[in-house]
Protein backbone atom coordinates (compact mmCIF):
# COMPACT_ATOMS: atom_id res chain seq x y z
CA UNK A 1 0.00 0.00 0.00
CA UNK A 2 1.37 3.39 -1.01
CA UNK A 3 1.44 6.02 1.73
CA UNK A 4 -0.01 9.50 1.29
CA UNK A 5 3.52 10.91 1.47
CA UNK A 6 4.70 8.58 -1.30
CA UNK A 7 1.70 9.55 -3.43
CA UNK A 8 2.46 13.25 -2.97
CA UNK A 9 6.11 12.70 -3.84
CA UNK A 10 5.12 10.79 -6.98
CA UNK A 11 2.72 13.60 -7.99
CA UNK A 12 5.48 16.16 -7.53
CA UNK A 13 7.88 14.11 -9.67
CA UNK A 14 5.26 13.58 -12.39
CA UNK A 15 4.38 17.28 -12.45
CA UNK A 16 8.05 18.26 -12.56
CA UNK A 17 8.81 15.91 -15.46
CA UNK A 18 5.84 17.21 -17.46
CA UNK A 19 6.75 20.85 -16.80
CA UNK A 20 10.46 20.35 -17.54
CA UNK A 21 9.62 18.65 -20.82
CA UNK A 22 7.12 21.35 -21.80
CA UNK A 23 9.02 24.48 -20.73
CA UNK A 24 12.62 23.43 -20.15
CA UNK A 25 14.33 22.82 -16.84
CA UNK A 26 15.49 26.39 -16.16
CA UNK A 27 12.09 27.96 -16.88
CA UNK A 28 10.28 25.93 -14.21
CA UNK A 29 10.17 27.01 -10.58
CA UNK A 30 9.47 25.06 -7.41
CA UNK A 31 6.23 27.03 -7.13
CA UNK A 32 5.23 25.89 -10.65
CA UNK A 33 5.85 22.25 -9.74
CA UNK A 34 3.95 22.51 -6.46
CA UNK A 35 0.97 24.20 -8.13
CA UNK A 36 0.84 21.59 -10.89
CA UNK A 37 0.89 18.84 -8.25
CA UNK A 38 -1.82 20.58 -6.21
CA UNK A 39 0.32 21.22 -3.13
CA UNK A 40 2.07 24.16 -1.50
CA UNK A 41 5.71 24.98 -2.17
CA UNK A 42 6.40 24.09 1.48
CA UNK A 43 5.06 20.59 0.80
CA UNK A 44 7.48 20.41 -2.12
CA UNK A 45 10.37 21.14 0.27
CA UNK A 46 9.21 18.39 2.65
CA UNK A 47 9.90 15.91 -0.15
CA UNK A 48 12.82 17.53 -2.01
CA UNK A 49 15.39 19.99 -0.68
CA UNK A 50 15.91 21.54 -4.14
CA UNK A 51 14.44 21.52 -7.65
CA UNK A 52 17.42 19.44 -8.81
CA UNK A 53 16.59 16.63 -6.39
CA UNK A 54 13.27 16.00 -8.18
CA UNK A 55 15.33 14.63 -11.05
CA UNK A 56 18.30 13.31 -9.12
CA UNK A 57 16.71 11.80 -6.01
CA UNK A 58 18.31 8.36 -5.71
CA UNK A 59 16.68 6.00 -3.21
CA UNK A 60 18.64 3.01 -4.56
CA UNK A 61 22.03 3.67 -2.90
CA UNK A 62 21.37 1.42 0.11
CA UNK A 63 19.93 -1.31 -2.14
CA UNK A 64 22.94 -1.21 -4.47
CA UNK A 65 25.42 -1.16 -1.59
CA UNK A 66 23.76 -4.08 0.18
CA UNK A 67 23.60 -6.07 -3.05
CA UNK A 68 27.36 -5.61 -3.57
CA UNK A 69 28.04 -6.47 0.10
CA UNK A 70 26.17 -9.79 -0.29
CA UNK A 71 28.51 -10.98 -3.04
CA UNK A 72 31.19 -13.54 -2.20
CA UNK A 73 34.09 -11.89 -0.38
CA UNK A 74 36.72 -14.01 -2.11
CA UNK A 75 35.95 -12.37 -5.47
CA UNK A 76 37.85 -9.35 -6.78
CA UNK A 77 36.03 -6.09 -6.01
CA UNK A 78 35.18 -5.50 -9.69
CA UNK A 79 33.38 -8.86 -9.80
CA UNK A 80 31.53 -8.12 -6.56
CA UNK A 81 30.29 -4.78 -7.85
CA UNK A 82 29.23 -6.10 -11.25
CA UNK A 83 27.53 -9.16 -9.72
CA UNK A 84 25.78 -6.88 -7.24
CA UNK A 85 24.49 -4.71 -10.06
CA UNK A 86 23.41 -7.73 -12.08
CA UNK A 87 21.45 -9.10 -9.13
CA UNK A 88 19.30 -5.94 -9.19
CA UNK A 89 18.31 -6.23 -12.85
CA UNK A 90 14.96 -7.99 -12.14
CA UNK A 91 13.73 -5.02 -10.09
CA UNK A 92 14.33 -2.55 -12.92
CA UNK A 93 10.92 -2.95 -14.51
CA UNK A 94 9.17 -1.14 -17.35
CA UNK A 95 7.39 1.43 -15.13
CA UNK A 96 10.69 2.54 -13.62
CA UNK A 97 12.19 2.57 -17.10
CA UNK A 98 9.70 5.06 -18.61
CA UNK A 99 9.98 7.68 -15.86
CA UNK A 100 13.71 7.21 -15.45
CA UNK A 101 14.31 7.72 -19.15
CA UNK A 102 12.37 10.98 -19.15
CA UNK A 103 14.28 12.27 -16.13
CA UNK A 104 17.68 11.22 -17.45
CA UNK A 105 16.93 12.87 -20.80
CA UNK A 106 16.23 16.15 -18.99
CA UNK A 107 19.43 15.82 -16.96
CA UNK A 108 21.43 14.99 -20.10
CA UNK A 109 20.11 18.13 -21.83
CA UNK A 110 20.87 20.44 -18.89
CA UNK A 111 24.60 21.07 -18.38
CA UNK A 112 23.98 22.75 -15.01
CA UNK A 113 22.92 19.36 -13.61
CA UNK A 114 26.17 17.57 -14.47
CA UNK A 115 27.70 18.38 -11.09
CA UNK A 116 24.66 17.06 -9.24
CA UNK A 117 24.75 13.86 -11.29
CA UNK A 118 28.44 13.42 -10.47
CA UNK A 119 27.64 13.98 -6.79
CA UNK A 120 24.99 11.24 -6.99
CA UNK A 121 27.52 8.82 -8.46
CA UNK A 122 30.02 9.75 -5.77
CA UNK A 123 27.42 9.14 -3.04
CA UNK A 124 26.58 5.74 -4.51
CA UNK A 125 30.28 4.88 -4.71
CA UNK A 126 30.77 5.87 -1.04
CA UNK A 127 27.76 3.78 0.01
CA UNK A 128 29.20 0.74 -1.77
CA UNK A 129 32.60 1.22 -0.14
CA UNK A 130 31.05 1.60 3.34
CA UNK A 131 28.87 -1.47 2.95
CA UNK A 132 31.06 -3.83 0.94
CA UNK A 133 34.78 -3.03 1.16
CA UNK A 134 36.85 -5.56 3.02
CA UNK A 135 39.37 -4.22 5.54
CA UNK A 136 42.46 -3.04 3.71
CA UNK A 137 40.72 -3.22 0.32
CA UNK A 138 38.77 0.04 0.45
CA UNK A 139 40.72 1.62 -2.43
CA UNK A 140 40.17 -1.44 -4.62
CA UNK A 141 36.41 -1.31 -3.91
CA UNK A 142 36.28 2.45 -4.53
CA UNK A 143 37.99 2.03 -7.91
CA UNK A 144 35.73 -0.89 -8.88
CA UNK A 145 32.58 0.96 -7.81
CA UNK A 146 33.63 4.14 -9.64
CA UNK A 147 34.40 2.22 -12.83
CA UNK A 148 31.13 0.29 -12.80
CA UNK A 149 29.03 3.33 -11.94
CA UNK A 150 30.73 5.32 -14.70
CA UNK A 151 29.85 2.54 -17.15
CA UNK A 152 26.22 2.54 -16.00
CA UNK A 153 26.09 6.34 -16.15
CA UNK A 154 27.48 6.42 -19.69
CA UNK A 155 24.96 3.80 -20.81
CA UNK A 156 22.08 5.71 -19.19
CA UNK A 157 22.99 9.05 -20.74
CA UNK A 158 23.36 7.48 -24.18
CA UNK A 159 20.07 5.60 -23.79
CA UNK A 160 18.14 8.66 -22.67
CA UNK A 161 19.15 10.66 -25.72
CA UNK A 162 18.52 7.97 -28.36
CA UNK A 163 15.57 5.87 -29.49
CA UNK A 164 17.01 2.78 -27.82
CA UNK A 165 14.06 0.70 -26.56
CA UNK A 166 15.91 -1.40 -23.99
CA UNK A 167 15.00 -1.35 -20.30
CA UNK A 168 17.10 -0.09 -17.42
CA UNK A 169 17.85 -3.71 -16.62
CA UNK A 170 19.20 -4.22 -20.13
CA UNK A 171 21.48 -1.20 -19.73
CA UNK A 172 22.81 -2.25 -16.34
CA UNK A 173 23.49 -5.71 -17.76
CA UNK A 174 25.34 -4.24 -20.74
CA UNK A 175 27.44 -1.99 -18.51
CA UNK A 176 28.28 -4.82 -16.11
CA UNK A 177 29.23 -7.22 -18.91
CA UNK A 178 31.33 -4.49 -20.54
CA UNK A 179 33.26 -4.15 -17.26
CA UNK A 180 33.59 -7.91 -16.67
CA UNK A 181 32.96 -9.81 -19.92
CA UNK A 182 33.34 -13.18 -18.20
CA UNK A 183 30.01 -12.54 -16.42
CA UNK A 184 27.99 -12.75 -19.65
CA UNK A 185 25.23 -15.24 -19.01
CA UNK A 186 25.96 -15.51 -15.29
CA UNK A 187 23.10 -14.75 -12.93
CA UNK A 188 24.43 -13.12 -9.79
Amino acid sequence: MTTRSAQTKARLQAAALALFEARGYKAVTVEDIAAAAGVSHMTFFRHFPTKERVLLDDPFDPVIAESVARQAHDLPSIDRVTRGLLSLVPMLNEEITADARRGIAIVAAEPSLAGEMAANMSATEAAIVRAAALPGREREMRIAAAACLAAVGAALLDWATTRDSRTLGDLVTEAAITMVPSLAGVSA
